[in-house]
């Protein structure tokens, strides 16, 4: 039973601390669309997208007035779209026009992203993969909605090194597509390692060929949440600040499961799982910077930085696994610098370095994300940052993803606009030496031998 007290506290989180639910993600196949003539391909993909969404905006938020929860955004995930235009697509221009429809789907359902322009590529390509993937940014330049990506490597499969190769080039050509607006086009594109099937949140979001024809994912997000709590136990030892993350995690996704069972019935569409992500937004009070610095650091990045965050993102699982059998998709603690002011601010100040957010990602839930940099960094350099992020997550079985912003136009100590939710970053410096030898090698790195499983 819920009883009195367990509302209101509910109530002062949503009120005073800035708990959310990030998003409400319906995640639609669109196998059942495939056929060999674009223009019947294209109207397959509107058709089923617009029938199957037709009702998630206003269902989720006739769900936020009714229990008087925030739901911040309504999205849609696809099968990846390289597996679904191989067939009719011949060129990049061609793969582009479906990435048209997507965004017209979107506008029509009312969501503000949809996710799934995408290309699987951990052990190898096929000629619609390598197509799709050179067709990035001039997809997204010609989007509002579309977010891709693109996965590089596995545990089980190693790293694909010409993915990662021809992916540093496709950042570099998506910020020269977009550099009219400070390279916004690279804020909607994410190279994974590790890449799972039902995360609900963008730009990383694809439907899994493995997943239901159409179900529900929800991401729960409440940084505020935690750091407030954490205030009442300023100065406890390790243990009772464990036991209050925990407890502060499994309240926090009992608001999600409570959402996506809801969104779940009234859609009649099957629920997926709950994402507890610590997810900051650029809102005072809603940074996981925020929850280092409680924790005990002085500014993000300063010694003990890591071991804070490994135990922040291990409590929130914990915590989160005990409230719903069902959490999945990436589940942890969020790193992206422009959407948290503390890493914004501790960026600025200089205590938080590329090369300590790389260190950071080893622990987190994702990886290098949402971090600008000059907008001369090389696509070797790129891809060098992808590659180095790729091995974190393939040696240590964990999902890790780059999300990098050469400006165009801009440089270190410059500052990039991108509003919204996707707020604002300092431009950062990158280490300049060059690794354009080890890059040009080509091949595939193997997968690490604790991947043999059988």
């Amino acid at each position: 039973m819920i009883n009195i007290f367990e509302v209101n506290e509910t109530n002062k989180m949503i009120e005073q601390e800035n708990l959310d639910v990030r998003t409400i993600t319906m995640g639609i196949s669109l196998l059942d669309c495939i056929d060999s003539d674009l223009e019947k391909l294209q109207e397959n993909i509107y058709r089923k997208i617009t029938r199957c969404a037709k009702d998630l905006v206003k269902t989720g938020e006739d769900i936020s007035a009714e229990y008087g929860i925030p739901i911040v955004n309504k999205r849609i995930s696809v099968t990846p779209i390289a597996l679904v235009g191989g067939a009719a697509c011949r060129t990049t221009e061609d793969f582009a026009a479906l990435a048209c429809t997507l965004d017209r789907a979107a506008e029509a359902t009312g969501v503000n992203f949809i996710g799934g322009y995408s290309a699987l590529v951990a052990k190898g390509s096929t000629p619609a993969d390598e197509l799709l993937m050179h067709s990035i940014p001039e997809a997204l330049a010609k989007t509002e909605r579309v977010c891709s990506s693109v996965n590089v490597g596995s545990t089980r499969t190693g790293i694909n090194m010409d993915a990662v190769r021809l992916m540093g080039e496709v950042v570099k050509k998506t910020a020269e597509a977009t550099k009219e607006r400070d390279s916004l086009g690279c804020a909607k594109l994410v190279v994974f390692c590790n890449a799972p099937d039902d995360n609900p949140f963008m730009a990383g979001a694809f439907h899994g060929v493995t997943e239901a024809d159409c179900i529900i994912n929800v991401g729960v997000s409440g940084p505020g949440v935690v750091r407030h709590a954490l205030r009442s136990v300023r100065g406890a030892d390790f243990e009772t600040l464990c036991e209050t993350i925990k407890k502060t995690a499994f309240k926090v996704t009992r608001v999600g499961q409570l959402v996506a069972r809801e969104a779940s019935e009234r859609l009649h569409v099957p629920f997926g799982i709950v994402d507890l992500s610590l997810a900051p937004t650029p809102a005072v009070g809603d940074s996981v910077a925020e929850i280092l610095e409680e924790i005990g650091v002085e500014r993000a990045g300063a010694p003990g930085t890591t071991a804070a965050l490994a135990l922040l993102n291990d409590q929130v699982k914990k915590g989160g696994v005990m409230a719903s059998a069902s959490v999945g998709g990436l589940s942890g603690a969020f790193i992206p610098v422009s959407e948290d002011q503390g890493m914004i601010n501790a960026a600025m100040e200089g205590a938080l370095t590329l090369e300590k957010l790389e260190a950071m990602t080893c622990v987190c839930s994702v990886g290098l994300d949402m971090i600008a940099v000059p907008g001369n960094t090389s696509a070797a350099t790129i891809s060098g940052i992808i590659a180095d992020e790729a091995a974190i997550g393939m040696v240590n079985q964990k999902t890790t993803a780059v999300r990098l912003i050469p400006v165009i136009g801009k440089t270190v100590g410059d500052t990039a606009v991108f509003g919204g939710l996707l707020g604002q970053a300092p431009v950062m410096p990158v280490n300049m030496f060059s690794c354009e030898p080890f890059i040009m090698r080509g091949g595939r790195i193997p997968a690490p031998i604790h991947s043999f499983k059988n």
